[in-house]
């Protein structure tokens, strides 16, 4: 069986290469590339985000980041995106004060943690969504974090026959959102790339889920 093409949108969000390695490991044809078709066509597509929400958002739209991303989830296609490449995902973000809009594929504010020390950074343990398939068998696990600012409430209402987001949930100083598995579209505000096994496991889960929608 050939292996899932993950293309890594590369639209200048630092050193994506330990993704693009970790995506490979866990069993993927992965791909860095700002090539329009092969981001669209692409098995799966993975939004990273490095720095502060501001800068993400001009970069994707300078890059036309955002349409890409919109018209591969209202085609169904899988689309991943990991810490601030999950941020951007909710309606707007609260950053040193600006205001920043996000793509708004979900409804929804990110803001600074409140917490005695920030930011988060390090290992700490989730607390998966029930049903969740990017942390089958690795529920238990620790995820490496490095963050001052999440999504910390969910308001999206899903009415069926959609099903319910899958909310993974983590703990700093107060609860905040560690991971959404809404339809096509999943997200870690961790870094799975950085998580070890544990990490390396969580992708090969999510490409699991793109040779099911393949097949």
């Amino acid at each position: 069986m050939s292996k899932p093409v993950v293309a890594v949108l590369d639209y200048g969000s630092g050193n994506v290469h330990s993704a693009v390695k970790a995506l490979i490991e866990a069993g993927a044809d992965a791909r860095l590339t700002s090539d329009r078709a092969l981001l669209l066509d692409a098995d799966g597509l993975l939004v990273p985000g490095v720095g502060a929400f501001s800068a993400v958002m001009d970069a994707l739209t300078a890059s036309r980041g955002g349409e890409i991303i919109d018209r591969r989830l209202a085609g169904g296609r899988p689309v991943l995106g990991i810490c601030v490449g999950m941020q951007v995902m909710f309606g707007r973000g609260i950053e040193r004060g600006t205001d920043t809009e996000g793509l708004g594929e979900w409804p929804g504010t990110v803001s600074e943690l409140t917490a005695p020390v920030l930011p988060h950074m390090g290992w700490n343990t989730v607390s998966a969504g029930q049903g969740s398939r990017l942390f089958d068998g690795i529920a238990d696990e620790r995820f490496y974090f490095v963050h001052s600012y999440a999504a910390q409430e969910w308001s999206l209402e899903v009415t069926p026959p959609f099903p319910e987001p899958v909310l993974t949930w983590c703990t700093y100083g107060e609860p905040f959102l560690a991971a959404v598995e809404n339809g096509p579209l999943a997200a870690t505000q961790f870094h799975p790339e950085k998580s070890g096994e544990a990490g390396i496991r969580l992708l090969a889960n999510w490409i699991d889920g793109l040779r099911a929608t393949t097949v």
